[in-house]
């Protein structure tokens, strides 16, 4: 009977709608772990800077006598660190001194810049280190852990 099989021209719409939607759950899921992928790299931004920063205030004290505070940081040495910000603009820069001028010692911070690429970056919020090289790192809700500083800072 020539009739009775029916030959196979394409595909049904149920087939084309299945295959559209599983190609649509393939991409969310590869474009959310991309972005987990970019957060994670961009945290060098903020970890690179504030080692810079930290070697270069080495450096401004062993001329100086004492450490750059913030008002100095992007002038040029000797007069400052000539550090002007983070290589890519992801984290806003601050150094604070301690109260009163009998303390030596500095805390450098970088903070997401909430305008920027990483302002979703909640479990990296900002980062910290100080005269002896102590890092910390919080996260948006304030975490301090050392979890949470050895996850931002490796």
């Amino acid at each position: 009977m020539p009739g009775s099989e029916r030959a196979h021209r394409g595909f049904t719409l149920i087939e084309l709608l299945v295959t559209v939607s599983i190609v649509a759950l393939l991409a969310t899921l590869a474009t959310a772990s991309y972005r987990q992928y970019l957060r994670r790299a961009n945290r060098v931004d903020a970890t690179a800077t504030l080692l810079r920063i930290a070697s270069a205030q080495e450096k401004f004290y062993l001329q100086n006598g004492e450490y750059a505070d913030a008002g100095v940081l992007a002038d040029a040495p000797p007069a400052g660190l000539g550090i002007a910000g983070t290589e890519h603009g992801h984290y806003l820069l601050d150094i604070t001194l301690p109260a009163g001028g009998a303390v030596v010692g500095y805390a450098a911070t970088a903070l997401v810049d909430e305008n920027g690429a990483q302002s979703d970056d909640t479990e990296c919020w900002a980062f910290a280190i100080d005269e002896r090289g102590v890092r910390t790192a919080w996260t948006r809700e304030g975490d301090t852990s050392e979890t949470v500083t050895a996850s931002c800072w490796r």
